[in-house]
């Protein structure tokens, strides 16, 4: 049987997470540089975002570039940037196709004008889209976005604008980057690294998570599969007991 049909259409993840790790080292295992990894990831990209639209998952966030990325060398760098116009540029036309509309959480004023024209003028063409919308986490890092949601939450309560009685989760979440969206059910890391790295730590409090060795090039629709077989195999409790949850499903039965 394909791994394709275990899955329960009717309990996907609302929101899927990855973070795309293993481009270096996938090209290092062939003798090349590391940029010709990043160039063949963007298959997986592609791959993992056709899968999800089709399957019918609602949002599809991807960790594109860190803030952590900048320490990088220059020439990765400026070619990570270069391919992204490339790419964004490439894919346009397939969003559009997919009816897949394309957004961005991070700081995006430090990204290269061309990068961001690029970026703005995809997202411009796709804002009308509503299969799913595709999160590019660009210039991200969770402590970046909670320090400057703790600096405008501050500068708000000093201008009397919200009240220190109503900063509460609900509030802080509505501060955040990603207050249009839900948190996400399923957090993905491939090649085999066992860590957040700095990525929607606020946001994941409750996702499961889901570490593969597979390196992101290598990264198929059907690893995608394995991992919503694996999420749909645990029970998501959100801090009560299985017996709360069996109550639940019995009372909206009848």
């Amino acid at each position: 049987m394909k791994i394709k049909n275990l899955i329960v259409r009717e309990r996907l993840p609302k929101h899927i997470a990855v973070i795309m790790d293993g481009n270096g080292r996938w090209a290092k295992q062939r003798g090349e540089q590391r940029v010709f990894g990043h160039k063949n990831g963007v298959n997986a990209v592609r791959q993992v975002t056709e899968a999800c639209a089709e399957l019918g998952i609602e949002f599809l966030t991807l960790y594109t570039f860190s803030t952590e990325n900048w320490n990088r060398p220059k020439e990765e760098i400026d070619a990570l940037m270069a391919m992204l116009v490339t790419t964004i540029a490439a894919e346009e036309r397939t969003l559009m196709e997919n009816n897949i509309r394309l957004e961005c959480i991070g700081d995006i004023s430090q990204i290269a004008e061309d990068t961001k024209a690029a970026l703005f003028g995809c997202m411009d063409k796709t804002k009308n889209n509503t299969r799913m919308v595709l999160i590019l986490a660009l210039n991200y890092s969770s402590r970046w976005e909670i320090t400057e949601m703790v600096k405008n939450v501050a500068q708000k309560a000093k201008d009397n604008e919200v009240a220190i009685q109503e900063i509460d989760q609900k509030y802080i979440s509505s501060q955040l980057s990603t207050a249009n969206y839900p948190d996400p059910d399923l957090l993905i890391r491939t090649s085999g690294e066992y860590r957040l790295s700095n990525y929607l730590l606020w946001q994941l409090a409750y996702a499961e998570l889901y570490f593969t060795k597979t390196l992101w090039p290598d990264f198929t629709k059907e690893c995608l599969y394995e991992a919503i077989v694996d999420y749909q195999s645990r029970e998501r409790r959100f801090g009560k007991t299985s017996e709360q949850l069996d109550n639940k499903i019995e009372n909206s039965q009848n």
